[in-house]
């Protein structure tokens, strides 16, 4: 059985998880990556995408459009710009978020433009996820 580490989710609104967890699957901005404990020290950006935490008790999905995580071996901190339960609710949440994001890169040029349009698809895939 896998050891145990401390995960913590968190964004401007409210914290979303807390607890002891195998695993944290993290939608990072050069990939994705799994923090488990004893990871090496690290800290990274994450992209629009689905985070899904592994605990004994089952396993939970939530969906971020961006912020941070930093990883120690003693556990995962994840501090999104925002992130809501992968459920219905968080979907239509996250569909509007979408509209407003397509919007901005359709008035945007350039690399502003470029970051806004690869920062939809990724969340477009995520919602796609949510059954």
């Amino acid at each position: 059985m896998a050891e145990l580490m401390q995960f913590d989710l968190v964004s401007p609104e409210r914290k979303l998880a807390s607890g002891q967890v195998r695993a944290v699957q993290i939608p990072g901005a050069e990939g994705d990556m799994t923090a488990m404990a004893n990871h090496a020290a690290t800290i990274t950006t994450l992209r629009p995408g689905v985070l899904v935490s592994e605990a004994p008790e089952g396993n939970s999905r939530f969906v971020v459009t961006g912020g941070f995580a930093e990883i120690s071996p003693q556990g995962t901190s994840v501090l999104a710009e925002r992130a809501y339960p992968a459920n219905s609710e968080g979907r239509a949440v996250l569909e509007v978020i979408l509209q407003e994001m397509r919007a901005k890169a359709a008035e945007s040029s350039g690399p502003e433009k470029d970051r806004l349009d690869k920062a939809a698809n990724d969340l477009s895939r995520a919602i796609e996820s949510i059954s």
